[in-house]
């Protein structure tokens, strides 16, 4: 029996044997990749931290446009940018050519209302010049589209998409402030004559205003080659922007079911922003664009450069935009570019932020289409305290005045000089760690207008920015490689106690 069991103990040491051996292999391994990965550092200026790589780049050609639609145009109008500040012709191609040349595979014009300007002809056919340009589109009103579309194929306009917001003469001249709507409507029946397939047809739908004319939307595709795409409204500086004048992606599919049970989903593609359905024996489908309740930011692909020249790498981000116009401008070389570019996009975030916020945040006007911090603020009324018996004991803060509070709180992640390369450049692949926090301090702050203070929530904050840092390195190292330490408070204001400022 004795033997037995020293027999199984020889067993198990063998089995720990091997392990530890494997174990060593495996980190072995490990650290030879990362090597290997230090030494091949990816040059794509357009892969952002994410993963994310970007083929397709709007570009605006004009702030001017030929109507004055109320969710694009404030009321009250816009500050357009004066001529010489807008891309003259040399400098969008000079500047399509380099992104094309960096993998850019699709461009759509737009403005303002691209048509307006005057040598669009001449810029579709510079930039269908370019081999590696798979495809050129335009989003325009249509208002004069039927004068200038026969030109613009020939030049090689491949896809375009018209925007109509209502089916209703009176109401385009009510929302649009302009005369026009037959005319759009013969823009759209000439694109399917010159076999488009499909004309794009963009549809922003309000609540009281359209959202009545989802079914007569959706009825235009029983004969027609048309993709409706019925776009949730979104908040652009000056357009009123409410959560209640939002007719949400779930909803309109209930209205339209409501007359079409049997509409369907049609499959999508990886990066398709617009989510496709169709009624069965229809010839044409419908879409929907639900940036604001569904977002696709985790497959975005998409960059724009405005009239006046910035990139903007994200719809909804007005202040991490930067001047491509300035930079061409003042002599920078190509790869100065390139490195502005690459910048940008690894700057991009993982997401926008969400609904309300949208609606909160400083961006342009849409027709035109600088580094917010966000702030938490907290409402509490308990807090633990030590009670004489040694147990965490809630207590009643009612009692307390309410004030202004502020807590700032500190902590430190050391990460070894193989991560910190890994970082340095990049190339730590849950994404770009230095967008998370900086290292050498990661300090949270919080604020907030209440009874009691805020400074276990700064804490937290610290730790778990810190946590996440550590997560997103782990896979480059062993478990002991990394600390997390010096989780203190630095200050807080406000409160019965007092102010207070680590020395």
């Amino acid at each position: 029996m004795f033997r037995k069991v020293y027999v199984g103990r020889q067993f198990l040491d063998a089995v720990k044997a091997s392990k530890k051996v494997f174990a060593s292999t495996k980190a072995s391994n490990r650290i030879q990749e990362f090597r290997e990965k230090l030494n091949t550092t990816s040059n794509d200026i357009l892969i952002d931290s994410f993963g994310r790589h970007h083929t397709y780049l709007r570009i605006s050609v004009t702030e001017r446009c030929n109507l004055r639609c109320m969710y694009c145009m404030p009321a009250e109008g816009v500050k357009l940018t004066p001529k010489d500040g807008i891309l003259t012709t040399e400098e969008i191609i000079k500047l399509a050519s380099l992104f094309i040349k960096e993998g850019i595979r699709k461009i759509r014009l737009t403005g303002g209302e691209p048509t307006v300007r005057k040598d669009i002809v001449d810029i579709v056919a510079h930039l269908k010049s370019f081999a590696n340009l798979e495809e050129i589109a335009i989003t325009t009103n249509g208002l004069t589209l039927t004068r200038q579309l026969p030109a613009l194929q020939r030049a090689g306009l491949d896809n375009l998409n018209i925007s109509l917001d209502t089916l209703k003469e009176d109401r385009f001249e009510q929302f649009t402030r302009r005369k026009g709507w037959a005319k759009v409507m013969a823009s759209i029946d000439l694109a399917v004559q010159l076999n488009y397939n499909p004309v794009k047809v963009n549809c922003v739908v309000m609540r009281g205003f359209n959202d009545d004319e989802l079914i007569d939307f959706v009825n235009m595709t029983k004969e027609c080659p048309l993709d409706i795409r019925f776009i949730e409204y979104m908040p652009f500086d000056g357009n009123k922007w409410n959560e209640n004048k939002m007719v949400s992606f779930d909803e309109m599919k209930k209205i339209i079911r409501q007359s079409y049970p049997n509409f369907q989903a049609l499959p999508n593609k990886p990066n398709d922003t617009s989510k496709a359905y169709k009624v069965p024996g229809f010839v044409g489908q419908v879409g929907f664009i639900t940036s604001m309740t569904h977002n696709f930011c985790s497959s975005c692909n998409r960059l724009r450069i405005t009239a006046d020249g910035n990139l903007k790498v994200c719809l909804f981000e007005g202040e991490s935009e930067v001047s491509l116009r300035d930079a061409l401008r003042s002599g920078a070389s190509e790869e100065d570019l390139k490195d502005i570019i690459r910048k940008a996009v690894r700057g991009k975030k993982k997401q926008h932020a969400g609904m309300f916020n949208l609606s909160q945040m400083e961006n342009r006007p849409m027709i035109l289409i600088v580094n917010r911090k966000e702030q938490l603020y907290y409402k509490t009324r308990l807090q633990y305290e030590e009670h004489e018996t040694g147990k965490a004991n809630m207590v009643d803060v009612g009692w307390k005045n309410e004030s202004k509070r502020v807590a700032v709180a500190r902590g430190e992640i050391h990460v070894g000089p193989v991560i910190t390369k890994l970082i340095a450049e990049n190339n730590v692949k849950k994404g770009d760690v230095l967008s998370i926090a900086q290292l050498a301090e990661i300090t949270a702050e919080v604020r907030c207008t209440g009874k009691t203070g805020v400074e276990m929530e700064a804490l937290t904050a610290v730790s778990v920015a810190g946590l996440t840092i550590y997560d997103m390195c782990k896979h480059a190292a062993t478990t002991h490689a990394m600390k997390i330490t010096n989780i203190e408070l630095v200050s807080k204001t406000g409160g019965t106690k007092g102010d207070y400022l680590k020395k």
